[in-house]
């Protein structure tokens, strides 16, 4: 029976001791023991995991990195990609180069056809490597630019879609810068043309001095630098690939001995074949073809000598000095326009061929 003097504190205190006593009476409830394959993660799990973060492939970056320095990253790796591929592309044209010119220097030295083709592979390998290395830089920038934009935060899908509409309004708007683009690729792949060529646009004449996917420019001969579009180029007229060809016509009085002029003219070629100077210029002697016209004031005989490409004009040049100092020395003529008059009188009598002079 509980005294009526307690406390209500110490009541409390009573009730806290008793149940005390009843939990230490209890007997204790054992835990369960951990499954071991609840806590331990299984072979399929850890292989998702891995998967997962090698997917990603730029985890640790979002994690460690701002988003100023991964964008910072991406520029730098990018131009130092550029970098590296325009380095390599540098080094097989030149090895490639290196190859040709000492095959020219060497087996190929005393093979004119073959140098010839050597030096022709050299400029379209420099042509070559300049296209390379535009694309190489349209390339990387166009990845660069993608990357940066999806690290801050812009969504690609939507914008290709957005692009791929506009490409093909562009391509509308834009055929000729197409054509352009397309006719520069098919120019090279043909090589219709390269650096240092003497080509005949049409309007444009002269020596190519710089081939891209867009444009070629061409030096005249006054020095004029002609810009042209790829995609205007109808017709390439290509007057130094493979060989050149020089055509001289030259003509002489009526009364001068044909054969006795062809013979001038082909000792006059073949000295200039033998001579040092011109040897490495003119591929084959040169050799009259035969009259080429009966014109109004002579006949006009035509001779063609085969020469290097680019060499035919200096050959020309040579070649007519030549044979007018031969023609001078054995007494051929060379005309010049002139013409004959009849005069007659109303009545139908011929005049005189001069007048009659009256006596003194």
């Amino acid at each position: 029976m509980v005294p009526e003097t307690l406390t209500d504190s110490a009541l409390s205190t009573l009730a806290h001791v008793h149940t005390a006593i009843w939990a230490a009476a209890e007997p204790a409830v054992a835990e369960p023991t951990p499954d071991p394959s609840a806590t331990v993660p299984d072979a399929e799990e850890i292989t998702t995991t891995v998967e997962e973060a090698v997917s990603s492939g730029n985890w640790w970056l979002h994690t460690f990195l701002p988003a100023a320095v991964r964008v910072a990253l991406i520029v730098v790796v990018m131009m130092l990609l550029r970098w590296m591929l325009i380095r390599l592309k540098n080094r097989t044209v030149r090895k490639m180069i290196d190859a040709r010119r000492k095959k020219m220097d060497g087996k190929w030295a005393d093979n004119t056809e073959a140098l010839i083709e050597a030096e022709r592979d050299i400029q379209r390998a420099d042509t070559l490597g300049k296209l390379m290395q535009n694309v190489i830089t349209i390339t990387t920038v166009t990845i660069m630019v993608l990357l940066v934009l999806t690290e801050m935060g812009f969504n690609l899908g939507p914008l290709i879609a957005g692009a791929g509409i506009a490409g093909v309004a562009l391509a509308f708007g834009a055929q000729s810068l197409v054509a352009d683009f397309f006719s520069g690729i098919f120019m090279m792949l043909e090589d219709q043309f390269g650096v240092g060529d003497v080509v005949d646009f049409g309007d444009a004449v002269g020596t190519v001095e710089h081939v891209s996917l867009r444009v070629t420019q061409v030096r005249g001969l006054d020095g004029t630098l002609w810009f042209v579009r790829n995609g205007e180029v109808l017709r390439v007229g290509n007057m130094s690939q493979d060989w050149s060809r020089t055509l001289i016509d030259v003509g002489i009085a009526y009364g001068a001995d044909i054969r006795k002029a062809r013979e001038i003219m082909n000792r006059v070629g073949l000295e200039l074949f033998e001579d040092e100077e011109f040897a490495k210029r003119i591929l084959e002697a040169p050799e009259v073809w035969g009259v080429q016209q009966l014109g109004n004031d002579g006949v006009v005989l035509r001779m063609v000598a085969k020469t290097r490409p680019g060499e035919q004009w200096a050959t020309s040049r040579e070649l007519q000095e030549r044979i007018k100092y031969a023609f001078d020395a054995e007494g051929i003529e060379i005309p010049f326009p002139q013409r004959t008059l009849w005069l007659k009188q109303r009545d139908g009598q011929t005049l005189p061929d001069s007048p009659q002079q009256d006596p003194a």
